[in-house]
């Protein structure tokens, strides 16, 4: 008797310890922890050109350094709106429907298409001149809802001291931007300001899509002494038109970013997208692992480099001080 009754004791206790052996089984398939975590990425954008690219690419590298491999525990879903407002809500919608985990939203217009669709899936925004006047963030400090990022607000000061050491004699600048992009204003109107104090005046270039690119760059011809690009993302798909003009003319042509001095502009003293992508990508990374959008403030990229074309110096009469090519972090030949 004293048998069965140990037998049957011992069948319980094993039967225990089954149980809670598959409990906890379960809870690290539930709660996705180790190599079972899983993270399914939307990624839109407002058109292809260098510095929104470069900025993807930070992102994805950081999610993939961190262990986050496409086609294993990271899927990513890239929808690109070539440039067309319309596109982005249905795009927003979708990932809206597809129950994305979160959102890389790149450039200004795919932010604020995003952020009206969802108040739930995280955002993470780069490349936005200024969130708060988006009106995607209650501040810089405390965003205070879904969505946080970095801002890529152009250090146009340090930009227009660079257009004034190259062309010191430049009294009128022409501005090439669109006009409906709520980034291009804010830089506009701030160069307005920063070119006033250097003895400088704008003039404003205004198109609405790329298609016009060339043909408003050609109106400034004759009007002004050198023109610039703010980080306008209509502008730099189409910056090989605004080249055209300005080797044709000889008019210097100084930019935001590096990406448009690649594509032929004279120089830009600016930020580096793909580590502005990256920096974004870290902090998905903490999003990730429990913190809340409201409670992250918008980041910025501190760095700045200085980029000088000298073939574009050359195809548009432009003699490049020899203390500017110094302090260059790189010469382009």
């Amino acid at each position: 008797m004293k048998r069965i009754v140990w037998l049957m004791s011992l069948i319980m206790v094993l039967a225990f310890a089954a149980v809670g052996c598959g409990t906890k089984t379960d809870e690290a398939a539930s709660t996705g922890t180790g190599e079972e975590k899983s993270l399914k990425l939307g990624i839109i954008q407002i058109v292809e050109h260098p510095a929104l690219d470069a900025s993807r690419q930070g992102f994805l590298d950081v999610l993939g350094e961190n262990g986050y491999k496409e086609g294993e525990n990271l899927t990513v879903d890239y929808q690109n709106a070539q440039g067309d407002q319309s596109n982005l809500k249905t795009i927003a919608t979708k990932f809206v429907t597809d129950q994305a985990d979160m959102v890389l939203a790149i450039a200004t217009p795919s932010a604020i298409a995003m952020a009206s669709e969802t108040t739930e899936i995280p955002i993470l925004i780069t490349a936005v001149t200024d969130p708060v006047a988006a009106k995607l963030v209650q501040s810089n400090e405390h965003p205070g809802g879904n969505v946080t990022g970095t801002n890529d607000m152009t250090p146009i000061k340090e930009q227009f001291d660079l257009l004034k050491k190259i062309v010191p004699d430049a009294k009128k600048v022409g501005v090439i931007y669109n006009s409906s992009e709520v980034n291009s204003q804010v830089q506009v109107e701030m160069a307005k300001g920063v070119a006033q104090d250097l003895g400088m005046e704008i003039v404003e270039a205004t198109v609405t899509g790329s298609a016009e690119v060339m043909q408003v760059s050609q109106s400034l011809v004759g009007k002004v002494d050198a023109m610039y690009v703010p980080g306008d993302n209509v502008v730099a798909s189409s910056i090989a038109s605004v080249v055209s003009v300005a080797e044709k003319n000889k008019l210097p042509l100084i930019v935001s970013e590096r990406g448009m001095v690649d594509g032929g502009a004279l120089g830009t003293i600016g930020i580096d997208y793909y580590k502005l992508g990256r920096q974004t990508g870290e902090m998905a990374l903490r999003v990730i692992n429990g913190e809340k959008p409201a409670e992250m403030p918008i980041e910025s990229l501190k760095d700045i480099d200085i980029v000088i074309n000298q073939g574009a110096a050359d195809r548009m009469g432009v003699t490049v001080p020899q203390e500017i090519l110094d302090q260059a972090k790189e010469v382009i030949k």
